[in-house]
């Protein structure tokens, strides 16, 4: 009887510990030695090189924010896992533990804030239309009977929708699983053009086999703040990632990284994206904070 009350007891304080865990993820880090990274497979800030690899300016931020991390733990050493997401699977992988870390291109808005947090804002991202050179298309009006091409579970679906019902435009809508599954279809002449972040945009143009052939065009749809997001309610957890992002504002190593991903050749191609950094990521880098996209809205 003794040693079935004292398994019980072990059992209810390692599920208790568990579940502290689960609110604690410095405990958490701490206690397993490793960190879970979540990364894309294709995204403008974060994508993969094969064989496990992975790069990209959110990735490189990242890197430090562990770096950071392992040095406010004192640990030796801490093990980076890395776990691909998509935009579909991406907050509930965070929200349930299997994700420490998202470091993709992830939008900070009041809906996903109910159910995760973010990291002080890192980009400040601008929805643009990218289009085949020749196509004639050169604003949001032109996609009136065309087909448009955006990555499901991204905040571009809802933007895309608000233009149409706002321009009286009627377009058909053709939804990638991914960023390049969604130029693809651009590429290949399924849609006429592809709406999503600048950045993602310019990326996949850059990669692709002849970038000559593509450009971005048209008005700002949307003003979105691209951050790093991590679990809710955990504020100790938080104050070292935003800790870490500001000290890389403070230093310049988040300007040495946006020189290093949007104006020099990058990997595996090695074009030049050629996207300067714009006065909204300066203002965000400026004054760091986590505020969600519609308070940008309200500020345009």
């Amino acid at each position: 009887m003794k040693k079935q009350v004292l398994a019980l007891a072990i059992a209810a304080l390692a599920a208790g510990s568990a579940f502290a865990q689960a609110n604690d993820t410095l405990a958490k880090i701490k206690a397993s030695g490793s960190i879970t990274e979540g990364v894309r497979e294709s995204s403008g800030l974060s994508y993969t090189l094969g064989n496990g690899q992975y790069t990209g300016f959110h990735y490189d931020v990242c890197a430090n924010i562990i770096r950071d991390i392992q040095k406010h733990l004192g640990l030796a050493k801490l093990e980076t896992k890395f776990q691909p997401v998509t935009s579909q699977n991406r907050v509930p992988l965070v929200q349930n533990g299997t994700v420490d870390l998202e470091c993709g291109s992830t939008t900070n808005n009041a809906t996903r804030q109910k159910d995760v947090a973010f990291a002080v804002t890192t980009y400040v991202e601008e929805v643009r239309i990218a289009v085949k050179a020749n196509s004639g298309i050169t604003s949001i009006k032109d996609l009136n009977g065309k087909t448009v091409a955006t990555t499901t579970g991204t905040t571009s679906v809802q933007t895309l929708r608000k233009n149409e019902r706002a321009g009286g435009i009627d377009f058909k809508e053709l939804y990638g699983k991914d960023h390049s599954d969604s130029f693809l279809l651009l590429e290949s002449g399924r849609a006429d053009a592809f709406v999503m972040d600048g950045s993602i945009l310019a990326s996949n143009i850059a990669k692709s086999k002849s970038p000559a052939d593509y450009k971005i065009v048209g008005e700002v749809l949307s003003v979105e703040p691209i951050a790093i997001m991590i679990r809710k309610d955990d504020p100790a957890f938080k104050k070292v990632v935003d800790d870490s992002i500001k000290s890389q504002i403070k230093n310049g190593d988040l300007a040495k990284l946006w020189d290093k991903w949007f104006l020099k050749p990058i990997p595996p191609a090695n074009v030049t994206v050629n996207l300067p950094l714009s006065d909204a990521t300066k203002a965000a880098w400026a004054n760091p904070n986590d505020k969600p996209m519609e308070e940008y809205a309200a500020k345009k």
